[in-house]
Formats: C-alpha cells, sequence, structure tokens
C-alpha cells in the first residue's frame, strides 16, 4: 500500500509489488510494483510489447508469475485465484465471444458460470444491454454484429457479476474513431452508474487524456505514473514535428540531433531543449523543410522524454503471443 493509500485508511483496488516474468530469456516485467486506488479510471500507456498484457493477464489470474505478490480488491492472485476473479471483469484484447450464441445467451451464461441467481442475472443483463445500446440486438447471433457492438457487448459481459475491478486490455484496437469514442464514454457511463475501478491498457496516447491517473510502461518496467496534468508537467517537452523536403535533409537533421525519432508518419519528432531552440532549427533548415509544427507538452512529449523514441505501433513479442493464444481456453472458464 502506497504512504497516501495507508494515511487515508483506503486499501487499494490492486495492489502490485516486486512482478516479475520471463519468457525464455525475454524478460516481460521486471520488478513492477504499483497501486491503484478505488473508483479510479487508470490507464497503462505503453507500446505493444511494453509489458502491458502480460501484467493484465497476472492480475486475471490466467498467468503466473515468476517472483512478487498482486492483490485484487485484498484477495492473493496465487493463493486465492477464485476470489481475486470473482471480483475481476475481464475485456481481452482479442475476442472471446462466442459467435454461435446470441446476445442474451453469452450474457446468460457468463452470468451462470459466475453463479448468478436467476433474478439478478435477467436484470443486470438488461441493465448492461440498454448501458451499451445494444437492448435491440439482444436475440441477434453475436456473428452479425460489428466489431464495435462486439467490443461493447464485452464489456457489457464484464460486468454481470460482482465486479468491483474492470480490466480492459486495448478495447479500441482495430476500430473505427468513432467506436473508440463510444467505447470510453461507456466506460465513464460505467464509472458513474456501479462505482467500480476501471483499469485500461493502451497504446493510444489520445485516450488517456481523461484518465484520473496514467502509468507510463515500457520494456517491463514503470517509468512514471501519475494525472496527465502531473506528467505533462513533470515531464513533458515542447516537440518540433519536421517533414524534410528529401531523404537528405532528414539524414542530415537526425545526424545534426542523433536524439530526434522519425515516426510512423515520416515526420521527425525532436524534443526542444529550450524556448529558442525551434528558431535557431528555422535559421538551419527552414529552406529545406517541407511543413513544421511545435507541439506543447503532452502525454507524447512525456512519452519521448522518457523514453528517447516515439510510442510505436508493432505486434507483441512472438512468446507473448503465442502463450496468450494458449491460453484463450481457459479465459472461458473463469
Amino acid at each position: 500500500m502506497t504512504q497516501d493509500a495507508a494515511l487515508s485508511g483506503v486499501a487499494p483496488a490492486i495492489s502490485v509489488r516486486d512482478l516479475t516474468k520471463r519468457y525464455g530469456e525475454t524478460l516481460a516485467l521486471n520488478g513492477v510494483s504499483l497501486d491503484i486506488a478505488p473508483h479510479q479510471t487508470f490507464a497503462l500507456l505503453g507500446p505493444n510489447g511494453a509489458g502491458k498484457t502480460t501484467l493484465l493477464h497476472i492480475l486475471c489470474t490466467i498467468l503466473r508469475p515468476d517472483s512478487g505478490t498482486a492483490l485484487v480488491a485484498g484477495h492473493d492472485i496465487v493463493r486465492h485465484p477464485l476470489r481475486a476473479r470473482k471480483n475481476l471483469g475481464v475485456v481481452f484484447q482479442e475476442p472471446s465471444l462466442d459467435d454461435r450464441l446470441t446476445v442474451y445467451e453469452n450474457l446468460d451464461f457468463h452470468g451462470l458460470v459466475y453463479q448468478v441467481p436467476w433474478r439478478l442475472r435477467r436484470q443486470r443483463i438488461n441493465e448492461m444491454l440498454a448501458l451499451v445500446e445494444l437492448s435491440e440486438w439482444r436475440d441477434e447471433l453475436v456473428r452479425t454484429l460489428s466489431a464495435g457492438m462486439k467490443r461493447r457487448l464485452e464489456i457489457a459481459r464484464s460486468l454481470i457479476h460482482e465486479s468491483r475491478v474492470v480490466l480492459l486490455d486495448e478495447p479500441t484496437v482495430g476500430l473505427d474513431v468513432q467506436s473508440r469514442a463510444r467505447i470510453w464514454d461507456y466506460l465513464g457511463e460505467l464509472r458513474r452508474v456501479r462505482d467500480i475501478t476501471v483499469i485500461v491498457t493502451t497504446h493510444y496516447i489520445e485516450e488517456v487524456e481523461s484518465c484520473d491517473e496514467v502509468c507510463i510502461i515500457d520494456r517491463g518496467e514503470i517509468l512514471a505514473k501519475g494525472s496527465p496534468a502531473a506528467l505533462k508537467g513533470e515531464h513533458g517537452r515542447q516537440v518540433l514535428r519536421v517533414v524534410a523536403h528529401d531523404q537528405e535533409v532528414g539524414t542530415e537533421i537526425q545526424r545534426r540531433f542523433p536524439e530526434a525519432i522519425r515516426n510512423a508518419a515520416g515526420q521527425i519528432l525532436i524534443q526542444a531543449p529550450d524556448a529558442a531552440f525551434a528558431e535557431r532549427f528555422l535559421a538551419t533548415f527552414g529552406t529545406r523543410i517541407k511543413s513544421f509544427d511545435i507541439d506543447s507538452p503532452s502525454l507524447e512529449s512525456v512519452f519521448l522524454s522518457l523514453t528517447g523514441r516515439d510510442l510505436r505501433d508493432r505486434a507483441a513479442g512472438s512468446r507473448e503471443q503465442t502463450y496468450a493464444f494458449g491460453r484463450r481456453g481457459g479465459e472461458h472458464t473463469r
């Protein structure tokens, strides 16, 4: 428990101490420790392969840590996994609905697995379908739904039982911009009506601006944690976004500024060390660049400052991916 939590007398919703996990020689988690206060929206921000999914799989009890401890609502995930699971609702990165069943049947089956009494189960199914705007599709086969509707159904399913903590692993991956925005709207409404703790992993920086706390994780280590405003105030810098006229100019810029990063859009990102940097840069390269923008301190610049690289979007490591898919069957038997 953190000092702040101890002083307030409020136990964390999640408490993690010195968690370590390896896949062969790959260190996925390197002594991770953190507390997540109840009733927060907490984001784990980092690129694919940073350790976010590994941490969530450990908290879900489908993966055992090599060392360290983790408590979910006060229950040890290794010694008392069933008690921990009863307090958890989970939305996995990979789809885990049965598309041969209807919307209602998927929710009903989940409630049966968690031994939710029939009357309460029916009440919650109706409430959750209304919340995620799927009441009209209750009798439709899941295979007929769009990707965004399936994701909303998975969120509804995570709250049929007495979940106090909801874990969502990259819930908006593969969705269009409008669907992604709606998912976050639903999560905000869930916080309001159920008084739960929401923990989300993502590599979309723009999605975490409204979270209570953001934890930046990369290469299995926590680099910083705090509110978006606090992180930007402590670690954020101005960032220059430059598009060079040609490859030769781009190479010269990166040679001149070895800390510069070329992102997926072809822009060269350079952290400004001081207020006069942009003026000096333009004096040198102004006639040889296509475009030039200055970003104020942001969560993206925080990530750049802490890691020295862009928040990349690449596939998870093969060992982590293989393990996750290999255990997929276990997610239906929680």
